[in-house]
């Protein structure tokens, strides 16, 4: 095949695209010594363009590796999805609506490019939930099955976080096992450090504070395959088989709670951004993520920091409140109360932040700094 290539590439400028190139190695593992010999042979001399594709990276990492036949032959580039400003400019959004559309759609523009510009989120759902071939419910279905063509322990762990909620080690490996038991810490390990450092499905998340800590949360990264398995894939289930009533139901009781969890790495990503280009009151809060004790009470959101994971300075604790209703008083009164639990905040030296969808209502000189969602719009925008 590559000879043939090789034979009918045209003396103009072309671009030549081998898709799923993981796929295409598992089958034969000497694909790559081929390719190495017809390009530096064949092709390489020719003005052509050659673009290998694959949704796997740690295959598509190694594949570029120092003991490899293709080494030193491409350049690496990972095509991330849309980020927020620019899933909020196709979608004609702004402000919290723009917010929803990027965690319904996951910046992904298989999906975002659906929708009509200027069409509010609530609206979108309701019109693709009654598609039973909607790219919502397509897009992670052919995800799952390209990365977990047989359903196996991996698959059953995913699905434990993302469907079952199950973020802790202990909870995983309960929600993950069967008959037989919990899932065991020789095989959970090892399938988590897969899931999160080489298939990067798997987002894992550690207390921010001047102490070191073994405490861990997994969520899965990608917030439209997290959609899927919270909620729409039961809606599908449901859609399937005409039961549309009952599909909106489920969307109605769970999309609230859903999206206030959804959103925080969205909003601590925003912060960090705005910290490293001088937008905050602290400049070196280049770290921005949350705190929890062994027992998950409390639950800090916002905790601003000059490093990670183990701080030498806690510049600012903040809370996030994203369902409907302004953050008042007495959700203050829970931050001052549990903010100086967080092993090295210093209350009077370190900042209170609010970041809330419904603004606050607070006096004048309550916290440092509060947020709405424009806020975080702009800090991706710039």
């Amino acid at each position: 095949m590559l000879r043939v290539l090789a034979g009918v590439l045209p003396d103009m400028p072309s671009v030549v695209v081998l898709d799923e190139l993981p796929w295409i190695s598992e089958q034969d593992p000497t694909f790559d010594g081929h390719l190495q010999v017809a390009w530096d042979r064949l092709i390489s001399s020719r003005p052509v363009l050659m673009l290998l594709l694959g949704s796997d990276l740690h295959i598509m990492q190694r594949f570029t590796e120092y003991d490899r036949p293709f080494y030193c032959r491409a350049t690496n580039m990972v095509l991330g999805p849309f980020n927020l400003a620019e899933t909020a400019a196709v979608t004609g959004l702004s402000g919290a609506d723009a917010i929803d559309a990027h965690l319904i759609t996951g910046g992904l523009p298989g999906i975002a490019l659906e929708w009509s510009p200027g069409t509010p989120p609530v609206d979108f759902l309701s019109q693709e939930i009654s598609n039973k071939t909607s790219a919502l419910f397509t897009v992670p279905e052919q995800s799952l099955a390209s990365e977990f063509p047989a359903p196996d322990t991996a698959r059953r762990i995913l699905e434990a976080v993302g469907g079952a909620g199950s973020r802790t080690f202990s909870n995983i490996a309960a929600a993950a096992g069967d008959r037989g038991g919990p899932v065991s810490s020789g095989t959970l390990s090892p399938l988590l450090h897969r899931l999160v450092e080489e298939k990067q499905i798997l987002a894992v998340d550690k207390p921010l504070s001047t102490k070191p800590s073994k405490l861990a949360q997994y969520r899965i990264a990608d917030s439209n395959l997290r959609l899927y398995l919270a909620i729409m894939r039961d809606v599908h289930q449901l859609v399937l088989r005409d039961r549309s009533a009952a599909a909106r139901a489920i969307l109605d009781s769970r999309w609230s709670s859903w999206r206030g969890n959804a959103v925080e790495p969205i909003i601590r990503d925003a912060l960090a951004i705005s910290a490293g280009a001088g937008v905050l009151p602290w400049a070196d809060a280049w770290e921005v993520g949350g705190w929890w004790n062994r027992q998950s009470n409390p639950e800090i959101d916002l905790v601003g920091a000059d490093r990670a994971p183990i701080a030498s300075r806690i510049a600012f604790a903040g809370s996030i409140e994203w369902q409907d209703g302004p953050f008042d008083r007495h959700h203050l009164d829970e931050l001052r109360r549990h903010a100086p639990l967080i092993p090295g905040f210093q209350p009077g030296t370190s900042g209170l932040v609010v970041v809330s969808r419904s603004g606050a209502d607070l006096p004048d000189g309550a916290v440092d700094l509060v947020w709405g969602p424009d806020d975080i719009l702009q800090a991706w925008s710039a």
